[in-house]
């Protein structure tokens, strides 16, 4: 069993689970930034993808624990929201067999390794429409606290998306958890595939 899929097993709440969309994604949603099919990857017990679903979008989640996934499908069951969430490892998506016009990553970016990065930026160029967009927020290195995931600087990010993309910002945001009073500081990225 993998160190994720024991985050969410039985009763246990991980850092990262909320219980409710992160703000900064709510935000998206209020400023009409999110438009269409979401995808959303690493989705956890699904807060964000059920939000957006409540709102009407089509909306997918992945993730690569089965606990976590689990979880999402009986809270989707209970809101009666209609979510399709997979056991999905974020770096192999290709038997989906459609595209999405945006993706959400609010927590994944950050715990890949510099290796993995060009193949994750890989997957979602296969997964999103042409002009669609991608939204992610992540640890950034304005993150004093030792405690989390990598801390991710913006050069990270331009480095990751520079072939394909556009980036439309990478902007100073909150990430909300378990662990900090006040969230923890981030970096929001909304990239366009070109």
């Amino acid at each position: 069993m993998s160190f994720f899929d024991l985050a969410y097993e039985d009763d246990h709440v991980p850092p990262w689970d909320i219980g409710r969309a992160q703000q900064e994604i709510v935000q998206l949603a209020r400023r009409k930034q999110l438009s269409g099919s979401v995808l959303d990857l690493g989705c956890g017990t699904g807060e964000n993808a059920l939000y957006l679903a409540s709102l009407g979008h089509e909306t997918w989640g992945v993730d690569s624990s089965p606990n976590a996934i689990a979880k999402a499908k009986k809270k989707a069951q209970e809101r009666r929201l209609k979510v399709r969430f997979l056991v999905r490892d974020a770096l192999e998506l290709g038997d989906l067999g459609r595209t999405f016009d945006n993706v959400i990553d609010t927590g994944l970016f950050h715990i890949l390794s510099d290796e993995e990065r060009p193949l994750y930026a890989l997957t979602i160029a296969f997964i999103l429409r042409p002009g669609g967009k991608y939204y992610m927020l992540c640890f950034s290195d304005h993150e004093t606290e030792l405690l989390g995931p990598r801390h991710v600087t913006r050069r990270e990010i331009r480095a990751t998306f520079r072939d394909g993309w556009k980036i439309n910002y990478i902007r100073a945001a909150r990430f909300e958890d378990n662990i900090h009073m006040d969230g923890a500081n981030a970096w929001l990225s909304s990239i366009t595939r070109d």
